[in-house]
């Protein structure tokens, strides 16, 4: 066939053509059509196929119902992979399948013509029950065995409360309360349905090629994503080793796709993507790659046909990794110091995510024997890439730039040797003009970020609960402004006037003047129940020290944070 090939065709053109073999493959999700769907379904066709209720309002000549595009490639087995258009190709074969089971044994050309959309047709001119003309390999699919069920014998078990016998259930009950009032007209509503009832599939030859097609065309629900393609990568490779290495591989990709669902926030791509660009990273280094501009995470991935993914060792360390950041975002103190967890939470308040590769890396680079880190060791690291990533992020910002200096401290990194960035050093005037001409207004990720460092650089400080929100908190309130101005407004932005504070005590906080926000920050009571104030110890400090906060002191907690932060710099031998 050619490299493209789209045609318009009916639901019996599809699904009856003797080539046509459907293939939903194993990096594609389970069947997840609920009966709103199938109830949207039923009643768009219904008044299709019926318009106001009038049979004889229809003109088969003319009236099409379109019902979206199928995607599929030709697979090495000649059959019709699909990359787009499951949900419909299923609900539609649990509906045609309801359709012939409501025939019963009634001859019709129309239930012959159902039939050889479901099944391949013998040379006995019967269907093969046993078989089907869409086939599902979907790894984590437990209940293909219902729809196997319901294909062959038009029966579902009562307890089965899968998406495959709600939905056949639906279309049964629904077709055999038409079938009962309007007796004459139902053999005409499935004659409909397959004849103009329109599909636009798109055939293509390579995976590849649809697979970018899907990721252009698609805007309804969630596309593939790269870890659904390495998903199915690694179950081939359990699927050969037999069925206990097959379902022992199930079990521990579910939990490892909880745990990341649970512990990761990435800006763009889903979870598990974000696990995998985390192991790249560990990968790179260790191919000794200094050259930050790579095409992305599946053409990695894809190298030498999924090599990576095929080496037993790949899904072991994904695990370990995945358990790591577990234990981080739990705060597992047996694991972490307390100064370590601290490094690691201002981290998570960073500009942008590539700290996160960056400590996965030198995790996997430097645990010991039982996956442990040297705490001395692993804090030094920490405080170094801190110092860097705030440095970089106000001298030179920008998401593509931060990765070069990295990059080239790929080999230290990976053998936990010191940090150098030696071409990145910064001059201490120059970073601190970067940073008086800087506007810290609360939507800018460098202001959370200072202001987190700055919070936990009082090594005194207590971590919050893991529950516990922080909202970025005007000192000197904008309200406040209104009725009582500042000499200079652009005061207010400024990270002197600006602290993390608990959104619990930030909502009420939010417009008073000061000796009303101490009050707040130090907790109070109310009748008899007690209010809890902040746990942030500058604030508190502030609050038992000063009756007010002024336009002076935002310009003195501005300079002491920047001669903080260069300090900071200073240590970690970042300025000259």
């Amino acid at each position: 066939m050619s490299d493209l090939n789209i045609a318009r065709r009916t639901v019996h053109e599809i699904f009856s053509s003797p080539r046509i073999k459907f293939l939903i493959p194993d990096y594609q999700r389970p069947y997840s059509w609920t009966l709103e769907h199938c109830e949207t379904l039923w009643e768009d066709f219904k008044e299709f196929a019926f318009p106001n209720g009038d049979a004889e309002s229809f003109d088969a000549g003319k009236d099409n119902y379109f019902l979206g595009t199928i995607l599929t490639f030709n697979n090495d087995c000649e059959e019709n992979e699909v990359v787009d258009g499951q949900q419909r190709l299923i609900t539609l074969l649990l509906l045609l399948r309801a359709f012939y089971e409501a025939f019963g044994d009634i001859k019709s050309r129309t239930r012959d013509r159902i039939a050889e959309c479901i099944w391949k047709i013998g040379n006995d001119d019967n269907p093969d029950l046993s078989g089907c003309k869409i086939t599902s390999e979907v790894a984590d699919d437990e209940n293909s065995d219902s729809f196997k069920k319901i294909i062959s014998e038009g029966v579902t078990d009562k307890k089965d409360k899968s998406n495959y016998a709600e939905n056949y259930r639906y279309f049964k009950k629904k077709i055999d309360e038409f079938k009962f009032f309007t007796p004459d007209f139902f053999s005409i509503f499935p004659k409909r349905i397959l004849d103009n009832c329109i599909l636009l599939p798109i055939e293509t030859n390579s995976q590849n090629t649809a697979l970018r097609i899907f990721t252009t065309l698609n805007d309804r629900g969630m596309p593939l994503s790269d870890s659904d393609i390495f998903k199915a990568q690694l179950y081939k490779f359990y699927k050969a080793k037999g069925k206990v290495e097959k379902e022992n591989f199930i079990a521990r990709w579910k939990e490892l796709e909880r745990l990341c669902n649970k512990n990761f926030r990435p800006r763009t791509g889903t979870p598990m993507d974000d696990l995998f660009m985390r192991y790249m990273y560990y990968l790179l280094a260790r191919q000794g790659t200094k050259n930050d501009t790579f095409k992305g995470l599946r053409p990695y991935y894809e190298q030498n046909n999924y090599a990576v993914l095929h080496d037993e060792k790949t899904f072991e360390d994904l695990i370990l990794l995945t358990n790591f950041w577990d234990d981080v975002n739990k705060r597992n103190d047996e694991r972490f110091s307390e100064r370590v967890l601290k490094r690691l939470y201002v981290l998570k308040y960073s500009p942008n995510n590539i700290w996160s590769y960056v400590v996965s890396l030198y995790f996997m680079g430097n645990r010991d024997e039982n996956n442990r880190l040297d705490d001395e060791r692993f804090y030094i690291f920490l405080n170094k890439i801190t110092a860097m990533l705030l440095m970089h992020a106000i001298v030179n910002p920008g998401v593509q730039s931060i990765r070069r200096p990295f990059f080239l401290e790929f080999a230290n990194i990976l053998n936990d040797r010191e940090l150098k960035f030696n071409q990145f050093i910064q001059n201490k005037n120059v970073v601190l003009e970067k940073m008086r001409d800087i506007k810290f207004s609360n939507t800018k990720g460098i202001t959370r970020a200072m202001l987190a460092w700055w919070t936990f650089n009082d090594d005194a400080q207590e971590l919050p609960p893991l529950d516990t929100k922080l909202e970025i908190e005007h000192i000197y309130a904008v309200k406040r402004h209104e009725f009582s101005p500042l000499a200079d407004e652009s005061h207010l932005e400024l990270l002197g006037n600006k602290a993390l504070l608990e959104k619990r005590i930030n909502i009420r906080a939010s417009d008073y003047r000061f000796e009303d926000k101490a009050k707040y920050y130090l907790g109070y009571t109310k009748g008899k129940q007690k209010i809890a104030g902040t746990m942030i110890r500058e604030l508190l400090t502030l609050a038992k020290t000063q009756k007010d906060f002024t336009e002076d002191d935002i310009l003195i907690r501005n300079d002491i944070i920047f001669d903080a932060f260069i300090e900071f710099l200073d240590k970690n031998n970042l300025l000259r």
